[in-house]
């Protein structure tokens, strides 16, 4: 390491010097001790690296994943420890030719191609003026909100709902999915019915009650009579119904 004084009398003593030697800073041949280390130490520890696969192998996942589109990685991976191949799963995923995802249907085009096929049962607690508890039943059909189906009984027993659903549902007019709550009075004679008539049952969360926002909305039913509102036949055609349902609550 070389500093100003000494090398203004180097040069005094032997120019010749400036050709054949570079003057650099501390802090250079610091950088270059640094940068050589580093260098050392990365070709001591070089890690040794996992083996390449060979191309008979790539071709045999490529042609496994072509011709079964339903396996995955994991199921590859196993075949291929069957044939005496030892390769990793990451390997074999990593291997596998790219498919792109089918999109999965929107929301609406959901509703659109199986609401016509949801129908909801539900049941609430009606105090009469004799203070008498009477349980209504009502079937209601989600494409449109209709009530399909009611009934007001003192006893909700298993056999009595099953009837229900008969009535509700006669012949081959029966949906495909029942959404309904996790009460206890849908027994084991309930769900034979239903799983008889070719439906499929969803059950919800007993606090979200399907049949409040319809009593709590009768008035809507008769649209006729409500001032600037659009004439619905489908709702008008249950308007008697329905008046006579909550006549009975009332």
């Amino acid at each position: 390491m070389i500093f100003g004084r000494d090398r203004v009398w180097l040069y005094r003593i032997w120019p010749q010097i400036l050709s054949a030697m570079v003057l650099v800073k501390p802090t250079t041949v610091v950088q270059w001790h640094r940068k050589g280390f580093r260098l050392y130490w990365r070709w001591r520890s070089r890690p040794p690296g996992r083996p390449r696969i060979r191309t008979e192998v790539r071709d045999l996942i490529r042609c496994m994943s072509s011709a079964n589109p339903s396996w995955g990685a994991p199921r590859i991976h196993g075949e291929l420890l069957k044939l005496g191949i030892e390769v990793s799963q990451a390997t074999v995923g990593r291997w596998m030719p790219w498919r792109p995802k089918v999109p999965s249907p929107t929301w609406r085009s959901f509703l659109h191609n199986h609401l016509s096929d949801i129908a909801a049962v539900d049941m609430f607690v009606v105090a009469t003026a004799t203070f008498r508890l009477l349980y209504a039943l009502i079937v209601l059909g989600h494409n449109r909100r209709r009530v399909i189906h009611f009934d007001v009984t003192q006893n909700p027993t298993q056999d009595w709902l099953s009837c229900q659903m008969t009535e509700a549902f006669p012949w081959d007019t029966a949906p495909r999915y029942l959404l309904r709550d996790r009460d206890k009075s849908y027994g084991s004679a309930f769900r034979d019915r239903v799983r008889a008539m070719g439906i499929e049952e969803a059950r919800h969360c007993p606090a979200v009650t399907l049949a409040e926002p319809l009593r709590r909305a009768s008035h809507r039913f008769d649209p006729p009579r409500m001032p600037g509102s659009r004439y619905h036949p489908q709702r008008a055609s249950l308007a008697p119904r329905t008046i006579e349902l909550f006549s009975i609550s009332s």
